[in-house]
């Protein structure tokens, strides 16, 4: 069949209603919208792809994925959280994790998050993505969180330009939205985009949907071997793009401006794969640069400081099964080279941080 290639009529992406106390609410069609692939829809779907090809041919440069991958996942969560307002760094994370004071709220939010995709990346090895996956997810990520965590709303949305889906339809709207989630006929690049733009219009909890919608996004990457999980981290193009993303998702539910949202998806995905393949070369680079300046039982710690910047003495000893005197004479020895240094003024348990790393991922 000839995939349509004029745009079709513009008509907004269902219709507002509003409920007797004067709140507004959107009901959106379902999915998917009339399209039309025309030249700039395609330039844009083959230039993400591309992108993203090179982003996995710098993960298949390591036998068993890169071994900084965790690292993206949690710079992943953080940029998510920040969009959100919360005050985390990638760094302040990462030592919490191994040594670093008790967390604050918004640490534990970020860790929250990091969690909450490291379970989703697992769980989807045996299921597909559903309702119920989604409740889980929105759980863990507002763990301890007073706002309903792992529940639909059951009361109108009042947040959002248009206001979610009605709470009396909210239960039809995300049965759609899930069949759709298992609606393999379409580039696995713009079915994401699609999907995400439908859980936003429909917000179907009391909070967190920002959040979740992004974590969603990154999954169903993941879950359709896109790019290598979880080394594309969407968060920061929302993070970068954020006025931008709310006026095309708003132009979809007014005026079915789907073409544009799908191509400003698609540049975001290609500015971030070639952002996360950039940042692995500078990574593998740094680490044959320490490889040279160091040897015996120094090389051996390098990448354990891959997978995690900071490290105790003692850590670094039980997960190589040395001596504490053998892993803090290595340290030593990485700390003379300028590879790691200490961090804060704790006596016992001091941490060590290999600082060239967090420095690449940090960056703008």
């Amino acid at each position: 069949m000839a995939l349509p290639t004029t745009r079709p009529e513009r008509r907004p992406h269902g219709r507002t209603v509003v409920g007797p106390d004067g709140v507004r609410a959107f009901l959106p069609a379902p999915l998917p919208p009339p399209r039309a692939w025309d030249n700039a829809l395609v330039a844009a779907l083959s230039e993400a792809d591309r992108a993203v090809g090179r982003l996995a041919g710098e993960w298949r440069r390591s036998p068993n994925g890169h071994p900084a991958a965790a690292l993206f996942l949690r710079l992943e969560a953080v940029l998510s959280g920040r969009i959100d307002g919360a005050q985390t760094t990638l760094g302040q994370l990462l030592a919490a994790e191994n040594g670093a004071p008790a967390p604050t709220e918004d640490l534990q939010d970020a860790a929250n998050g990091a969690a909450a995709m490291e379970w989703g990346l697992g769980h989807m090895e045996k299921h597909p993505l559903s309702l119920g996956f989604v409740r889980e997810l929105h759980g863990r990520l507002l763990r301890g969180d007073g706002a309903a965590p792992g529940e639909f709303r059951r009361v109108r949305d009042r947040t959002g330009p248009h206001g979610g889906a009605p709470a009396e339809a909210l239960a039809k709207c995300l049965d759609a939205w899930e069949r759709f989630l298992r609606d393999d006929t379409l580039p696995p690049l713009v079915h994401a985009a699609l999907a995400h733009a439908q859980f936003d219009a429909i917000r179907p909890f009391p909070d967190g949907n920002g959040r979740i919608g992004r974590l969603l996004t990154a999954l169903l990457l993941a879950e359709r071997r896109v790019a290598p999980a979880p080394l594309l981290c969407p968060s920061a193009w929302f993070e970068s793009e954020r006025d931008a993303c709310r006026a095309h998702l708003l132009a979809v539910t007014e005026k079915g401006e789907w073409e544009e949202w799908v191509e400003h998806f698609l540049r975001g995905i290609r500015i971030q794969a070639d952002d996360a393949a950039a940042r692995l070369r500078a990574i593998d680079d740094l680490v044959e640069r320490w490889r040279e300046a160091v040897s015996g039982r120094s090389n051996d710690l390098l990448p354990l400081f891959l997978r995690h910047p900071f490290w105790t003495a003692g850590g670094l000893s039980e997960k190589l099964g040395i001596a504490y005197t053998t892993a803090r004479r290595a340290l030593d020895r990485l700390e003379a080279a300028g590879i790691v240094r200490l961090e804060g003024p704790a006596k016992r348990d001091r941490v060590w941080c290999a600082r060239g790393i967090l420095e690449i991922l940090e960056a703008p």
